[in-house]
């Protein structure tokens, strides 16, 4: 063969790769833009609905609607103080106002109406009678698409409502929109490139977290009472504590997850937790009365058929709470810090018992446990979610990482031991396991978790306060900090419920302070991390409270007694 003739060849082949890319690209962004076009047109028809009612009820005041509490919203649906049209059109108004500025709503559920008329014509009234309800991109919604902002996603609508969507409407809540996520829901800010990026509801210049960021702008700012969301390492607490609001990780299997999409399907690792989101605790109780009934039993048999138990979480006695305000890890901010410690001293004053802990291994636990378990497979489901895809800035640090063939990575791991010890171990946990190597590391799971829970029952405790990631990051940290997730992370691998209350925001004092912060390691992501917090003065920040596995009501009661006792100094100040 000639040389002339394997050049031809050659650049045939380029060329050919070069317009099957061109093409491919340019498919993506038609896709892209046709989404975009379509989410206009139901904003569009939400705007409609909302105008068509107010010119019908000229003397309507959604003012006071929307002041209301969820109690006190169910309490006026209930004696018919108000009418489930008056509450639905006036969310439907506010989340459109609240989408405007914040762009939190990506689709909206147009047989919310039919719902709507549903409600009316039930004879027994359900336990979230007439609310309107937000809903996770990642929920199925049937006929609505759930797209992880995947472009290979659009277009797929569900073919059935998910568990969670059927047992809400069979209590009488209306799921009405639903909310932004990051791409692929593997990252704890919320942009992704078919709706864009959501911002923080006091700050646009910081993320509201994620995955479930949509649910937390929304809910913060007035444009839904009640949302419902998915946490795998904190994408339900993150966004509750960056905008201030309350929100908990159920036990793994507590909820049915039938109906609902994962980032990573089949890892075993980190439990994927489904819970409410809302201003206060108070609904998510409401929402998990609403939901552990038979009606969720009967439907996913995988759930264990427990009810809530009112008894636990309405019990007065005094609690045996163990403390922590760091894990050696990552250092908490100083607002963080401070958090824990303030709420750790009003507990005291109420009466309970306060013991300090100290997690196990964090290091260890979040340099090989947590990688290893999501990378398993070397990386190769995490990039077959993105195949073909244009990807969001925020994923690409990631992205880089597990594109590295496995003997680069661990030339890699090699290279920088010595001057970046967190790094190498990542790049070392990131290869691929045989099966008798993951049995092994499953056992080795299994053994962390025995030991942790050991030590928590030595210390005789009840449950665990302990630091929430915050104040809310500046937007594109999120993606550079994927280690600050230990603080989350641990209660997925451990499978416990989990929820964030806030207590406080930043002051000038912590601002101080977060200029001589140096970190347990020194290195590069200490150093990131007082750039993604400085300059937050005012914003919220929140401790989380823990229980052990299938002890939510527990877990709700101690966050309870958290909101009320940092209720009573706020107004007391």
């Amino acid at each position: 063969m000639s040389v002339s003739l394997v050049s031809a060849f050659l650049c045939c082949g380029a060329a050919t790769f070069l317009l099957l890319n061109w093409l491919r690209r340019r498919t993506v962004q038609g896709k892209m833009k046709e989404a975009k076009w379509r989410r206009e047109r139901r904003l569009e028809q939400m705007e409609k609905a909302a105008r068509k009612f107010k010119e019908q009820n000229p003397g309507h005041q959604p003012a006071s609607i929307l002041s209301f509490t969820l109690p006190q919203l169910l309490g006026k649906l209930r004696d018919g103080s108000l009418s489930p049209e008056g509450v639905f059109y006036t969310y439907v108004d506010k989340a459109l106002d609240v989408t405007r500025e914040l762009n939190c709503v990506t689709d909206y559920l147009e047989d919310s109406e039919s719902q709507l008329l549903h409600v009316k014509r039930q004879g027994k009234k359900g336990l979230l009678f007439g609310v309107p309800i937000s809903i996770k991109d990642s929920i199925d919604c049937k006929g609505h698409d759930s797209t992880l902002g995947l472009v290979k996603r659009l277009h797929k609508p569900a073919t059935a409502d998910a568990v969670i969507v059927q047992v809400l409407k069979q209590q009488g809540a209306i799921p009405f929109v639903k909310s932004n996520v990051s791409q692929s829901l593997m990252n704890y800010d919320c942009s992704n490139l078919i709706f864009g990026r959501t911002v923080h509801p006091v700050d646009n210049t910081r993320t509201p977290g994620g995955s479930s960021g949509g649910e937390g702008a929304l809910i913060k700012n007035g444009g839904s009472i009640l949302g419902i969301g998915t946490d795998i390492g904190g994408s339900i607490r993150f966004p509750a504590a960056f905008c201030g609001i309350c929100g908990i990780k159920t036990t793994g299997n507590r909820i049915s997850k039938r109906g609902i999409v994962t980032g990573i399907r089949g890892q075993k690792t980190l439990s994927v937790g489904v819970g409410p989101i809302a201003r206060d605790v108070d609904g998510l109780v409401l929402c998990l009365k609403a939901l552990l009934c038979d009606k969720m039993f009967q439907l996913d048999p995988t759930v264990v058929p427990l009810p809530f138990s009112e008894e636990v979480y309405s019990s007065s006695q005094p609690l045996r709470i163990g403390y922590y305000t760091t894990d050696s890890f990552t250092m908490p901010s100083p607002s963080m810090k401070r958090a824990v410690l303030e709420t750790k001293h009003l507990l005291e004053k109420a009466g309970h018992m306060l013991v300090p802990f100290k997690p196990l291994n964090i290091e260890h636990f979040m340099m090989n446990l947590v990688p290893g378990g999501l990378f398993a497979d070397g990386g190769a489901a995490y990039l077959e979610i993105l195949q073909g895809e244009s990807v969001d800035p925020s994923l690409k640090e990631l992205l880089l990482l597990a594109k590295l063939p496995a003997w680069l990575r661990s030339l890699l791991s090699w290279i920088i031991r010595a001057i970046s010890p967190r790094m190498s171990k990542l790049l070392e946990s990131m290869k691929e396991k045989s099966v008798n190597q993951l049995w092994k590391f499953h056992t080795e799971i299994e053994e962390y978790c025995h030991e942790f829970f050991a030590e928590w029952k030595r210390l005789n405790l009840d449950v665990m306060l302990c630091p929430a990631l915050g104040p809310a990051f500046k937007i594109g940290f999120p993606g550079k900090l994927s280690v600050a997730t230990s603080y989350t992370f641990l209660y997925n691998v451990l499978d416990c419920p989990a929820g964030v209350v806030p207590v406080t925001t930043v002051t000038k004092e912590d601002e101080e302070d977060l200029k001589t912060l140096r970190g347990h390691y020194s290195d590069i992501w200490d150093r990131t991390f007082v750039k993604a917090v400085e300059g937050a003065t005012g914003l919220p920040v929140a401790v989380q409270c823990v229980a052990l596995p299938w002890q939510d009501e527990l877990c709700l009661r101690f966050m309870k007694e958290v909101e009320k006792l940092s209720r009573e100094k706020q107004r007391n100040c």
